[in-house]
């Protein structure tokens, strides 16, 4: 079996701003075969549409999903362990666990993100909830316009990228204690503009790595908003992680696979493959061979060896379609 270190849901190392061209043909695969049936729920529960999986310290797995119980605790082997945040969410999008095991989520319809303490206690709420726009009425509070994901800076700084096709795409900058410092990023197609900044990831050198899906691309920003560099990624690069080994992995959504780079941008190897005509696999399947667009992300520790990540058969409109499955 092959052992990652960590991954979670989901690219440069030079500085040079001329962009990268990927590595698109014939990536070599990676040695994952899918684990199906990898979590029990109690009886009565199943998963919405899953948007997010982020792994603790401990190797406990978080499911974040649309549907009731939204945000579902396991073990490492899969028993189920407790719910949270019923009646918290309109539209659950991002998750993220910080380097203290607290527990970061985005609503993307309610326009706020929330952190809690690894008990599940509310800690911080980032924006005004079903309030879009910049800055409040008063002055004193940055509101969001559909958060996406959020990442953590060396210095606990925290980094949202906002905008899923509504409002407008932007990364928000905020001090550890939640101060807002500052945003950058409009819509558009050049250097530091984004067409659906969907996720966002940060390097051991504190360098930012977005997801501009619509732009097919991943943009590199430093941590005051200066672009970089960026590599080109034909479909939907969708969600981002970046392990230990400072490899970036890559949730890309309309081409279903999951995608290993280094931090050019160069392929090192995916798994997963194209979607394939409805009905030509049971629909079981057909969940395990999809990954459901823009509703993945890698997480892991270093005691792991599997590599979790949300699937979804999106022709199903039944939730016992929506799984959240175990590649190894």
């Amino acid at each position: 079996m092959t052992t990652v270190r960590t991954a979670a849901i989901l690219l440069m190392s030079s500085l040079m701003s001329i962009p990268a061209v990927a590595q698109t043909a014939s990536p070599p695969p990676l040695d994952y075969a899918v684990v199906p049936d990898s979590f029990s729920l109690p009886a009565g529960m199943t998963f919405g549409g899953t948007s997010g999986v982020a792994i603790n310290s401990k190797g406990h797995i978080f499911v974040l999903h649309r549907g009731p119980n939204p945000l579902m605790e396991f073990d490492a082997n899969g028993k189920f362990v407790r719910a949270l945040g019923d009646g918290l969410f309109d539209r659950p999008h991002g998750l993220r666990i910080d380097p203290q095991d607290n527990i970061w989520t985005t609503d993307a319809r309610s326009h706020v993100v929330y952190k809690f303490s690894p008990e599940g206690r509310i800690l911080l709420v980032l924006g005004v909830r079903d309030t879009a726009g910049e800055m409040h009425s008063y002055g004193h509070l940055r509101l969001f316009n559909e958060p996406n994901d959020m990442a953590f800076g060396p210095q606990g700084e925290i980094f949202v990228v906002q905008g899923h096709g509504r409002g407008e795409p932007k990364v928000i900058k905020f001090d550890k204690d939640g101060n807002f410092i500052k945003a950058w990023g409009k819509k558009g197609t050049g250097p530091g503009e984004f067409d659906i900044a969907h996720s966002i990831a940060i390097d051991a050198q504190g360098l930012l790595y977005v997801a501009d899906r619509n732009n097919q691309r991943i943009q590199v920003f430093d941590a005051d908003g200066k672009y970089l560099r960026e590599s080109k990624h034909p479909g939907t690069p969708c969600g981002l992680f970046i392990d230990p080994d400072q490899n970036i992995w890559l949730a890309h959504g309309h081409a279903g696979r999951l995608i290993k780079l280094d931090l050019n941008g160069n392929v090192l190897g995916s798994t997963g493959s194209q979607p394939v005509r409805r009905g030509a696999f049971p629909r079981r399947e057909r969940a395990r061979r999809r990954l459901y667009r823009r509703h993945a992300e890698l997480a892991g520790t270093e005691v792991r060896t599997e590599i979790p990540v949300i699937v979804r058969d999106r022709h199903s409109r039944s939730p016992e379609t929506h799984e959240c499955t175990i590649f190894t």
